[in-house]
């Protein structure tokens, strides 16, 4: 089983990194790191305090945008051009299958938000006072030896962006230590990104398992707003919105996922909070993704196991 869960993630994963909505979105991601770097040059002062709070706000919205493409399109992709049912003839279940594409499609966001957030470290190095040819060296000797070995061993080559991205983020939080609480801000707020995501993905494969990828997207970004407004949801005043609606808000509040918990204040993630000195946090966090991860992956299975595919 765990042999063919692992072919099914990689093949999604192949598929993901040669779309072009991904080469798209992660270039708008960049151009809106360049912006942020502008803008935190206006606060001189709090120059990397600005570049980290945007930085962790941008990565957050592009990794569910990409979450909430990806799976809203892959699943129907390979139903229409029916790629799918020679995948299915042989011996493996339809649940499998979308436990790999599920697994898959984390990998892919994995590798985005790693990416998004080395460019946002690299910035804030060079905004804490770091040589620009320091960080050059570094960036290009990263790409000249993952370049090299794609090329050495081309079978690999679709797999070097994970080890790019990685490689990337280790060396952005080693020249970024001039600013460690900023540096904590980006990679806290990357964690718990990726597990955002992992949630966001569930729900969109849940909804591609019996719908079109448009009212897939629709149903995904509305339970996306929904979870980032649990918290508000569940604390309208009756005496201003009624009864009723007040009712339906907190129900709502409680069936959707939080997803508030992965946009703590920036005083847990910079460790000045007392509630983000332990693991406890990070632990629930963990504890959240996992169990709706469990639950919406158990749904879609059950909903696609049903589904006529002719």
């Amino acid at each position: 089983m765990l042999v063919r869960l692992a072919v099914v993630m990689l093949n999604t994963y192949r598929e993901a990194v040669r779309a072009r909505v991904l080469h798209g979105l992660f270039a708008l991601a960049l151009a809106t790191a360049g912006y942020c770097v502008v803008v935190g040059q206006f606060a001189s002062a709090a120059a990397a305090r600005v570049l980290s709070d945007l930085g962790s706000a941008s990565v957050a919205l592009y990794g569910a945008c990409v979450a909430i493409i990806l799976s809203a399109t892959s699943l129907h992709r390979e139903i229409e051009l029916k790629t799918l049912f020679p995948i299915l003839a042989r011996p493996i279940a339809r649940s499998e299958y979308l436990i790999g594409k599920y697994l898959g499609t984390v990998l892919t966001l994995g590798v985005f938000v790693m990416g998004n957030t080395a460019v946002y470290l690299c910035a804030l190095a060079a905004t804490g006072g770091t040589s620009l040819w320091e960080i050059g060296v570094v960036v290009i000797g990263v790409f000249a030896a993952l370049g090299l070995l794609g090329w050495k061993v081309p079978r690999i080559a679709t797999y070097l962006p994970i080890f790019c991205a990685a490689l990337l983020l280790l060396a952005g939080a080693y020249l970024c230590s001039r600013s460690p609480d900023d540096r904590r801000v980006l990679i806290g707020s990357a964690v718990l990104t990726v597990l955002e995501v992992g949630i966001v993905a569930a729900i969109a494969l849940v909804f591609s398992a019996f719908s079109s990828p448009f009212l897939t997207a629709i149903f995904t970004l509305g339970v996306f707003i929904v979870g980032r407004s649990a918290g508000t949801l569940a604390s309208l005043p009756v005496r201003i919105f009624g009864t009723v609606p007040v009712k339906l808000a907190s129900w709502l509040a409680h069936v959707v996922p939080n997803l508030m918990l992965y946009v703590p204040e920036r005083a847990l993630l910079s460790g000045e909070s007392p509630a983000g000195s332990g693991l406890g946090y990070w632990g629930l966090a963990a504890l959240q993704t996992f169990g709706w991860a469990l639950l919406l992956l158990g749904l879609a299975s059950l909903i696609f196991r049903r589904r006529d595919l002719t």
